[in-house]
């Protein structure tokens, strides 16, 4: 059930200390669309860089940048254009656009899955009618989420901005395997802007038209079962909802046991997606896993598990880890006619009967001219084994891609034979493992967790208590006072602990007092404060945001001091020495 009253104050904190706001505010907005703000723009920053920690230096994945637009050709290769839909219904009175089966989620579990004329039988079961006017809505129909643009002009070339950043990386499949010499497995990262035309984005960060995501791909043998690093998680302890099994707290070698997640590989990187959300301060409490039922499983998908996290909203979706088969490859592999395989060698070569399909050059040159070597090539690069079991020793014509156009060779134009050969390796289409990250829902789902309302001398204190490494300021710094030196010495504090590479708060206005609130409410962990005493003594004080406790510490040590804070040493032990 929905916290509007939560909601609210994290917003309105939000928008107060620079976190986020709603984009082109001055000519009304546009829902579906934020600004990050100075502050929101660092955490941004510093949760993309701690997961391109975890799965490009620890996982040894490749980071590439691809563009945001496409051909219309990389999306019916996908599905996007046939399968990428929600259900809309319409208001009758008033005109207003909604997702249909967000307006009977509180009914019914799982209300995404359920077809048109099911959403409609409860839409009129329960009496559901228009929020805004109480009229009545029309049927639901299909609603595609592609944003269309036309590349180069007279919209000759229709082309789409990308709704996930994963295509990019099919599409350079094979310039990837050979960079990756030619060896299974290995991973391609993502991060960036995606965009999707949702029909009634209500839900502030969490329903954007154009937001954030960080995908892996990873590709494997089709063959593989287990992952090297498994050992390293298999103790880890997760709360799973799975779709058939007992809802509860399993380890993951305990889920893998009882069946509940059946790819050891997909186990793993439900492990390590844990592991990176409470990294960055998800709410332990607050997060679970749960894995598709049939009825809601994407259409390329075999398997898949949502992190979701409960927060003002309920529970949302914040990573899928989704085992995408080989449908991805396979799909682009027959609209484009390119191979998309790997190559897997053999110890020692062997003599194995295969299946070829062996084009006839003087039935295909006269046919298609100058493409009749295209044609050869794209016809002779086809599974012949597959054609032969799909054909049942009835010859057919063969459609095959070159370039833009599809091109279809008649029966006589090929023959299918089988012969010995000796064959060094195999062909394969590896599979795809795919954690995908919603950035934008992770960072307002950790602003929300970390949101602490106090009372201070009667009146609210607003305290963010994010983690140190998400922190957008890692220490504000203030003299006691803007004179007699003070700023001076503060300000020499302040340049020092920026050498060290740390983002600092340099403030001398208003009292301490105040200066405090305004760090703790952008969540910066410590403050240093430069007294009178510090001119006798060569010290300043440490304040820690969560405790509010104070320790004096050498002035020349504090760089050193908050940078093992950073590193996770316990404030409690400074008080001891």
């Amino acid at each position: 059930m929905a916290e509007p009253e939560m909601f609210e104050k994290v917003m309105s904190l939000a928008k107060r200390r620079g976190l986020v706001w709603p984009s082109f505010d001055i000519y009304g907005g546009t829902a579906g669309f934020f600004d990050y703000g100075p502050m929101g723009a660092q955490i941004k920053v510093n949760i993309e860089d701690i997961w391109r920690r975890y799965y490009v230096i620890g996982e040894g994945f490749e980071l590439i940048q691809c563009p945001h637009i496409a051909p219309e050709q990389v999306f019916q290769a996908s599905g996007h254009l046939s399968h990428f839909s929600d259900l809309l219904v319409e208001c009758q009175k008033c005109n207003e656009p909604f997702r249909a089966d967000h307006l009977i989620k509180d009914k019914v579990e799982n209300a995404d899955g359920l077809p048109a004329a099911e959403i409609d039988a409860l839409i009129e079961k329960h009496g559901v009618k228009c929020p805004n006017c109480g009229g009545k809505f029309s049927k639901a129909v299909p609603f595609n989420l592609m944003f269309r643009t036309n590349i180069g002009p007279g919209g000759r070339r229709p082309g789409y901005l990308r709704p996930e950043t994963a295509q990019g990386m099919f599409v350079n499949f094979m310039t990837l395997y050979r960079f990756c010499r030619e060896r299974l497995p290995f991973g391609v990262v993502q991060i960036g802007s995606v965009y999707r035309n949702e029909i009634s984005p209500r839900q502030g960060m969490l329903r954007l038209r154009e937001f954030n995501q960080a995908e892996a791909e990873v590709f494997i043998h089709p063959d593989e079962k287990s992952h090297r690093n498994f050992p390293a998680v298999a103790d880890d302890k997760l709360h799973l909802v799975p779709a058939h099994g007992k809802e509860g707290d399993y380890t993951i070698k305990e889920a893998m046991k009882k069946g509940l997640i059946k790819s050891e590989i997909v186990a793993y990187y439900v492990a390590l997606t844990a592991r990176y959300l409470l990294e960055v301060g998800i709410d332990p409490a607050r997060l679970r896993f749960r894995q598709h039922g049939d009825d809601e499983m994407a259409h390329y998908a075999s398997d898949c598990w949502d992190a979701e996290a409960n927060t003002s909203f309920g529970w949302i979706e914040l990573v899928g880890v989704a085992d995408r088969t080989d449908f991805d490859l396979s799909e682009h592999a027959k609209h484009s006619g390119k191979e998309m395989q790997a190559f897997i060698r053999f110890e020692e070569p062997k003599v194995e009967k295969v299946t070829k399909v062996v084009s006839k050059p003087n039935i295909l040159g006269p046919l298609f001219k100058k493409d009749a070597k295209a044609v050869k090539e794209a016809l002779e690069a086809l599974d012949g084994e597959k054609i032969s079991k799909h054909q049942k020793g009835k010859k057919a014509p063969i459609k095959v891609k070159v370039g833009d156009k599809e091109l279809e060779v008649p029966a006589d134009g090929y023959d299918i034979v089988e012969r010995e050969e000796k064959v060094s390796g195999k062909r394969v289409t590896p599979h795809v493992i795919e954690p995908s990250y919603g950035i934008d829902r992770i960072i307002y789902t950790l602003i929300e967790h970390a949101f602490f309302e106090t009372k201070k001398e009667n009146e609210p204190y607003l305290v963010l208590r994010l983690r140190p490494g998400v922190s957008p300021i890692k220490a504000g710094v203030f003299p006691l006072m803007a004179k007699d030196g003070l700023s001076e010495m503060a300000w020499d504090i302040n340049e020092a602990l920026k050498a060290g590479g740390l983002r600092t708060y340099f403030d001398e206005s208003g009292t301490v007092g105040k200066r405090y609130a305004r760090m703790d409410e952008i969540g910066t962990p410590w403050c240093v404060t430069v007294d009178y005493e510090s001119k006798t003594d060569g010290k300043a004080t440490i304040r820690d945001r969560d405790s509010t406790e104070q320790v004096r510490v050498e002035i020349a040590r504090i760089p050193d001091t908050i940078c093992e804070l950073i590193g996770g040493k316990a404030f409690k032990d400074l008080l001891k020495n």
